[in-house]
């Protein structure tokens, strides 16, 4: 059996790496990205190329959409020209971060257009991606599922985690647990560095205890190293956590840690110019929170 045809819309950080494997293991993928030289850059690697994402679709079997947020895949998806390309039958699945009400709504939305539909975020960040082993949560049909799986195998380790929308909602509560392991590992760290023992000995003796963790050891070099580079984005961090406080409030539920967590991501972000370097680097809030510089890391 030929393998299915796949159309990938988004091809940034997280993006391009995905394609890459998806290529490797001998799908045939058509990029489109906002930012054309984005796509363009996986020529090389085998992709083809589309100038708009109806051109990208057309002839899919599987549409992959990795876009900033739910409003931009549903402005992608409202585009009469993308509507009459997208082919019946097609599967389009949502590894993008979005809301779960907003993953529901594609997927009554494509519904109307005989097309089927998928919400399966993803945690890894861009190490993940490039190295195939990202967590991939599925929410949806199971058959939809089933019929995914060979392609999600490609770029990671799936897990079918309940209806449409659940995806969405298991992707809010890694983000809350990501969130808030950084704010505690920054503090870890600092007492660290400040109390005058060798962070990298410390994460190393801490490794297969209770407080390890990938946060720990990756985002714990970043910090005492100050690589902020970005792989996974500050700004993608606060939007994730203003959803799931969007989502614990219409459940009636208070998170507290949450709450604290997703103010100082703020604070970073707007008021130290943080939104662009990588989400490890609520460790310079800290700093700046107990008056101390970079040289004094």
């Amino acid at each position: 059996m030929s393998k299915p045809q796949i159309a990938f819309l988004g091809t940034g950080l997280m993006g391009a790496p995905m394609v890459r494997n998806l290529l490797e293991a001998g799908y045939a993928v058509t990029a489109w990205n906002r930012t054309l030289p984005k796509a363009e850059v996986l020529v090389g690697d085998g992709a083809k190329v589309a100038d708009s994402p109806a051109a990208a679709v057309r002839g899919a079997d599987i549409v992959i959409s990795m876009l900033a947020d739910g409003p931009a895949t549903a402005a992608v998806q409202s585009e009469p020209a993308l509507r009459t390309a997208l082919g019946k039958d097609a599967l389009w699945i949502e590894m993008g971060s979005v809301k779960p009400e907003e993953a529901r709504a594609q997927a009554e939305d494509l519904q109307t257009l005989g097309v089927h539909h998928l919400d399966a975020p993803v945690s890894g960040g861009t190490k993940g991606a490039e190295s195939a082993t990202l967590a991939i949560m599925a929410g949806g049909d199971a058959n939809n599922f089933e019929r995914a799986v060979p392609v999600f195998n490609a770029m990671g380790r799936p897990v079918h985690v309940g209806p449409s929308g659940t995806g969405q909602l298991s992707k809010l509560a890694n983000q809350t647990i990501v969130a808030v392991t950084i704010s505690a590992v920054a503090e870890a760290m600092l007492l660290v560095q400040q109390g005058g023992a060798n962070p990298k000995a410390v994460r190393q003796a801490l490794q297969g205890g209770f407080a390890d963790s990938v946060i720990l050891q990756q985002h714990g070099e970043r910090m005492t190293e100050g690589n902020f580079d970005p792989g996974g984005l500050t700004k993608f961090q606060l939007k994730d956590l203003d959803n799931v406080l969007a989502e614990a409030g219409s459940l009636g539920l208070a998170l507290p840690s949450t709450q604290q967590t997703r103010d100082r991501f703020a604070h970073f972000s707007h008021n130290m110019g943080g939104a662009e370097r990588d989400h490890s680097g609520l460790f310079l809030e800290l700093m700046a929170r107990n008056g101390l510089s970079k040289d004094q890391s």
